[in-house]
């Protein structure tokens, strides 16, 4: 029983360091805790957040060793149950391991080497990986106020018939990166094009920005969603 127990602890703790160090690399500390079990335990929920560990490399890596030690500790535990009453089970060389990483999981719990480990982190990501290997979060969504919208053009919006030059000249902390116009994605001409309603702007930049400029389109998106939801009630 003493085995059981202790290796209960080792897991427990194999647990908080994963998710202080996927913490380390910019993931939410609730997500990484749940994604963190959900890897070791094996139950494999394929929950939208579960992207944000397979598109980092770092995160991959932390991920494969939880659903390696997960399969192991399973093994493990099986056949200390049915050898309870054997008296070779290493309960001294059990404890220690415990006891090794307890004390990993409070130093890494230290604000100072916290930090030195997410700038090693962010290091080797930029050293070691392309861009185009990132996810958007770690590569555009830096800042608190970064933001991606989707910009719906409805057919009493002020913004019908301008284009993107007109309205958005000069404005250094916003971007428009393409017009959705039904199928068609327009970009090279994105500036010249003259818009009209049901155009899809994918915009990203500062937020307070985004929704000073587009409130009128913003707010008739949410009256929509509302109407929407009167209409057809769960």
């Amino acid at each position: 029983m003493r085995f059981i127990i202790l290796y209960i602890v080792i897991i427990l703790a194999v647990i908080e360091i994963n998710v202080v160090l996927f913490t380390l690399t910019g993931l939410d500390h609730r997500i990484s805790r749940f994604q963190v079990i959900s890897m070791l335990t094996g139950t494999g929920f394929t929950t939208g957040e579960s992207e944000l560990i397979i598109q980092h490399p770092i995160r991959r890596k932390l991920g494969a060793f939880l659903i390696l030690f997960g399969a192991f500790s399973l093994a493990v535990i099986i056949s200390s149950i049915s050898n309870m009453l054997s008296k070779n089970l290493f309960t001294k060389e059990i404890a220690s391991i415990a006891g090794i990483l307890i004390v990993l999981m409070l130093i890494l719990k230290l604000p100072s080497l916290q930090k030195k480990l997410a700038s090693r982190f962010e290091g080797e990501i930029k050293k070691a990986y392309d861009l185009k290997d990132l996810p958007i979060r770690d590569v555009f969504l830096n800042e608190e106020e970064d933001c991606f919208a989707e910009i719906s053009i409805h057919p009493s919006s002020f913004l019908i018939g301008k284009t993107l030059s007109d309205l958005f000249e000069g404005e250094m902390d916003l971007n428009i990166l393409f017009i959705k116009h039904g199928d068609i994605q327009i970009r090279q001409k994105r500036q010249s094009t003259e818009l009209q309603a049901g155009d899809l702007l994918i915009v990203y930049g500062n937020k307070p920005l985004i929704h000073k400029k587009f409130k009128a389109e913003l707010q008739a998106a949410k009256e929509k969603e509302a109407e929407a939801a009167v209409l057809n009630p769960l």
